[in-house]
C-alpha cells in the first residue's frame, strides 16, 4: 500500500458513516458484503444504503474504501444495462439466425453408437422409450447412445440450425439490443482488508454508530467532547449529548474496551471527570463486559453501564436509554 493510501485512510476513518460500516466488519456481523438483486433497481447493498441514506451514493462510497485499501473486492457478477433506459431488468433471447425470431425449439442430438445414426431426440422417442430410426431397435438410455450436441428449429420460419444468435430484451422499456450496443458494469463483493485491521482503533467502530444514532434522534453531539469543570480544568469525554437548543450537557459517554473484561479503572476515571464537570447523566460503555467489582463501583457512583459485543448491541441499548430518559 502506498503512503498516499495510508493518508487517505486516516482521513476516512474520521467519517462516522465509514465508522458505522467498519463496525459491522470488526464485530463479525458482516464477513462479506454481498449485493442483493432487485428487479426494479438492479443490484443493491441494503446495509450500506442504510448507512449512507442515499442509494445513489453507495457505489462511490464503496469504491472510495476500495481505492484507499480499506476494503478488498472480488468480481461477483457483470450486469447488463439497457442502452435506452439504463434498466438492469433484462432477459436474454436465443434467436433464429435466419428470421431472428426467439420462438425456437431446442433439442438434443443423439447418436446411436452401434450404427452411427444421428438425429434429434424426438426422432428416437416412441411410447416413452428410445428406438433407433435406422436400426428400429430399442436403445438403452445411458448405454447405447451418446449426446452429439444441440439442434434448434425455428417455429416461425421452420429452418434448423445449431447455434442461435443472442439478443437482449429490456423488460422495462421493451428495447431489443445486441452485444454490440449493450452496456455492462462489474458488480463486486467486499471484505475488510486484513492488513488494515490494526489501524482501526477499537473505540472507533462503536463511537461512530452511537454518534450517528443520537444525531438522528435530534440531539446535538460532540465527539470527542471537552467540558470545563467547576475546578477550571477541562475534561475529555468520548461523547457529550446536548439538546439542540440548550447549552447544558445532558449526558456524557465514555467507552472502555478489553479482550476479556473491563476493570474498575475506567469507572474511577469517569467518576473523577463527572464529579467536576457535573453532567446530568454519565454512561460507561464496556466492551465486551464490565467486571462485577466495577459494576458495583459504577452503581455507587451513579454511572449507567452499557455492555455489548457489537456496535448493534450497544446502539440498541443506547436507544432504549434515550427513550426511557429523554422522550415524553
Amino acid at each position: 500500500m502506498t503512503i498516499t493510501q495510508k493518508q487517505s485512510r486516516s482521513e476516512l476513518y474520521k467519517d462516522t458513516k465509514i465508522q458505522s460500516l467498519l463496525s459491522f466488519f470488526i464485530s463479525g456481523e458482516i464477513t462479506e458484503l454481498k449485493p442483493v438483486f432487485n428487479l426494479k433497481h438492479g443490484y443493491l447493498y441494503p446495509q450500506v444504503e442504510s448507512i449512507t441514506g442515499d442509494r445513489e451514493k453507495v457505489e462511490n462510497f464503496l469504491t472510495q474504501l476500495y481505492e484507499a485499501g480499506i476494503l478488498d473486492r472480488q468480481l461477483y457478477d457483470r450486469i447488463i444495462y439497457c442502452p435506452k433506459c439504463k434498466s438492469q431488468n433484462i432477459s436474454t433471447h436465443y434467436c433464429c439466425p435466419y428470421c431472428e425470431s426467439f420462438d425456437i425449439k431446442r433439442s438434443s442430438l443423439l447418436e446411436h453408437v452401434k450404427c452411427g445414426y444421428i438425429d434429434v431426440e424426438d426422432k428416437f422417442r416412441k411410447n416413452g422409450k428410445l428406438y433407433c430410426p435406422k436400426c428400429k431397435i430399442e436403445i438403452i438410455q445411458g448405454k447405447d447412445y451418446r449426446k452429439a450436441g444441440i439442434w434448434c428449429t425455428c417455429k416461425e420460419c421452420g429452418k434448423s440450425f445449431d447455434t442461435p444468435i443472442i439478443k437482449h430484451f429490456c423488460r422495462n422499456c421493451q428495447e431489443t439490443f445486441t452485444f454490440e450496443n449493450l452496456e455492462m458494469k462489474d458488480v463486486y463483493t467486499y471484505r475488510l482488508n486484513e492488513k488494515v485491521k490494526n489501524e482501526i482503533a477499537p473505540g472507533l467502530i462503536f463511537i461512530g454508530p452511537i454518534k450517528e444514532l443520537l444525531e438522528r434522534l435530534g440531539f446535538k453531539v460532540d465527539s470527542p467532547a471537552f467540558l470545563k469543570g467547576r475546578s477550571g480544568a477541562t475534561h475529555t469525554f468520548d461523547i457529550a449529548i446536548y439538546k439542540s437548543d440548550e447549552a447544558k450537557c445532558l449526558a456524557v459517554i465514555d467507552l472502555a474496551t478489553s479482550n476479556d473484561v473491563v476493570t474498575e479503572q475506567p469507572v474511577i476515571a469517569l467518576f473523577a471527570k463527572i464529579y467536576d464537570a457535573t453532567p446530568e447523566r454519565a454512561y460507561l460503555i464496556a466492551i465486551p463486559r464490565l467486571s462485577d467489582n466495577a459494576k458495583k463501583m459504577a452503581d455507587l457512583y451513579k454511572i449507567k453501564v452499557i455492555e455489548g459485543k457489537s456496535a448493534s448491541e450497544v446502539t440498541v441499548a443506547i436507544k432504549e436509554e434515550i427513550a426511557a430518559n429523554y422522550t415524553h
